[in-house]
């Protein structure tokens, strides 16, 4: 199985269990690679939703959790290439959310193809980046 980074939707359903498609992926890639893989973007967002509702037992739970899992994190070329995504589709009247183009550009920086439900707004960065990838695991494969 391919290397890849989680979106925080998928993260998100991987934790929650809630979809079977999810969570068998899920099974795979941690049978062949040990670890999910995600984004420091995906951990501030986790941390914001539970905080937010002062969930703080699952936020600690969470933040344990990391110990098993690969972070991968923002370098100054990849936020290089996140404010020249975000530029690009702001200009061409596209734009999507910061934390999703920032999640976008750590994938590509990584050569990684990034696993989300949100195709929608990650299609727009395929427009005009074409080493951007995406997959979806909620359908079996």
């Amino acid at each position: 199985m391919l290397k890849v980074v989680l979106d925080t939707d998928i993260f998100s359903e991987v934790l929650k269990g809630k979809n079977q498609s999810v969570v068998n992926q899920a099974i795979r890639y941690r049978a062949s690679h040990n670890k999910l893989t995600i984004s420091t973007i995906t951990v501030m967002e986790i941390v914001k939703g539970f905080h937010k509702v002062q969930r703080e037992t699952q936020l600690q739970r969470f933040l344990a959790g990391l110990a098993h899992v690969e972070v991968l994190t923002v370098d100054t070329h990849s936020a290089e290439l996140a404010g020249r995504i975000y530029a690009d589709l702001e200009r061409i009247g596209q734009p999507i959310g910061l934390a999703d183009v920032m999640i976008a550009a750590i994938a590509i920086q990584q050569n990684l193809p990034l696993v989300t439900g949100n195709t929608r707004h990650y299609q727009r960065i395929q427009a005009i980046n074409d080493s951007f990838r995406i997959d979806n695991w909620r359908f079996d494969q």
